[in-house]
């Protein structure tokens, strides 16, 4: 773009432009005319603790996506499993890239259905920054030996809301943190039929599928690329109704998706087509069968499973080592006298990568080659 051009370019974006109105007023002003009547606009964002401060450029929901992105939480992501344990391909996907993954398609979705892209960015994030290392597995683990009632989504909203930041959080909007907290189906529906496990926002709707379709694809890819399984095994009907490349896929399920939601009222109805519903659901069971339930990967599950169960039980015990665990993540403004000494281990542990708990495990209970 040369000189005349970039002068009327910011020229007509002056035009545009409110006297005494700040970037983000502007921003919110332009999420009013364009954002569907069942979209969150930023405007109406409430934040869990009381926040004078206002960013002049950023939105509420941009300022939430910056300060997850920041976190220490999202950085350790590149090193917890996604499925295949501390794999050494450098093709495999992690935590961070299964996030990331997320990230994009709920944008896309958002974006073509007239909502708040930031929104669904900032939830899609932030949705698994609690997960253990060693993926489900750990999280298996942590049900265990810590409480039947833990769950990684739930640890995801305490990572935001108790733990980074050294203890005071990053005081995300309540639109973020439910969308957070409600991201996650387990082996349920997509969207559950109770309304209290619904998202409160469209947007964090849209990252529940987003989430689902970004995992069926890459954690099929990942499935081949390991000879955990092999392409002629996967169903044909999948295959012929989702496509035979991630791409086919991906694209298949994102626009059925958009095509096929409709609005009720103020809300929309985010579905997706009979034919699309029963082939990803097909999917879906065909891999907790041959994939996630596999011995091979299961086998690694029990491992990663001996290694936290007893790193627990270390750190209970052992006042000095947990202290210094807790000063190497941050984490010791969260030690306060109200915490249960077993709540703290289990954040620590929730918050370690699954190369930071291995080296841990091989420091404590290996023997030392020096004397």
């Amino acid at each position: 773009m040369n000189y005349h051009a970039v002068n009327r370019f910011k020229a007509s974006a002056d035009e545009t432009r409110l006297p005494d109105v700040s970037l983000r007023e502007q921003f919110e002003a332009r999420e009013r005319r364009f954002i569907a009547p069942y979209g969150c606009l930023s405007e109406k964002a409430r934040r869990r603790l009381t926040d004078a401060s206002h960013c002049s450029v950023r939105t509420a929901f941009q300022v939430d996506r910056d300060r997850i992105v920041y976190s220490n939480a999202f950085r350790r992501l590149k090193y917890k499993t996604q499925v295949f344990l501390n794999p050494l391909g450098d093709e495999y996907r992690t935590r961070l890239t299964h996030t990331l993954e997320v990230a994009q398609i709920a944008r896309t979705i958002a974006r073509a259905l007239f909502l708040n892209e930031d929104l669904a960015e900032a939830i899609a994030l932030g949705h698994d920054l609690g997960h253990t290392p060693f993926g489900h597995g750990g999280e298996t683990a942590l049900k265990e030996i810590y409480s039947t009632n833990f769950t990684h989504n739930k640890q995801s909203l305490r990572v935001v809301d108790c733990l980074e930041n050294n203890g005071r959080g990053l005081n995300l909007t309540l639109e973020v943190r439910d969308g957070i907290l409600k991201h996650s189906k387990g082996f349920g529906d997509v969207m559950p039929e109770e309304p209290a496990e619904l998202p409160i926002t469209t947007e964090g709707r849209i990252v529940r599928f987003a989430d689902i379709i970004a995992y069926l694809n890459h954690d099929l890819d990942d499935a081949i690329r390991s000879g955990v399984i092999e392409t002629h095994q996967v169903p044909e009907p999948c295959l012929r109704v989702l496509g035979r490349t991630h791409s086919e896929r991906a694209i298949r399920m994102i626009r059925d998706l958009i095509t096929s939601s409709e609005p009720a009222g103020d809300k929309l109805v985010l579905q997706l087509s009979g034919p699309v519903n029963e082939a990803m659901q097909a999917l879906r069971h065909f891999l907790y069968e041959n994939v996630y339930r596999s011995s091979r990967v299961h086998r690694e599950f029990v491992k990663a499973k001996k290694i936290l169960s007893d790193l627990y039980s270390h750190l209970l015990d052992n006042e000095t080592d947990l202290q210094s665990e807790l000063r190497k993540l941050d984490m010791h403004g969260c030690n306060n006298r109200s915490q249960r000494r077993e709540r703290l281990v289990c954040d620590l542990l929730a918050s370690m990568t699954d190369r930071y708990a291995m080296s841990l495990y091989k420091r404590l209970f290996f023997p030392s080659s020096t004397v």
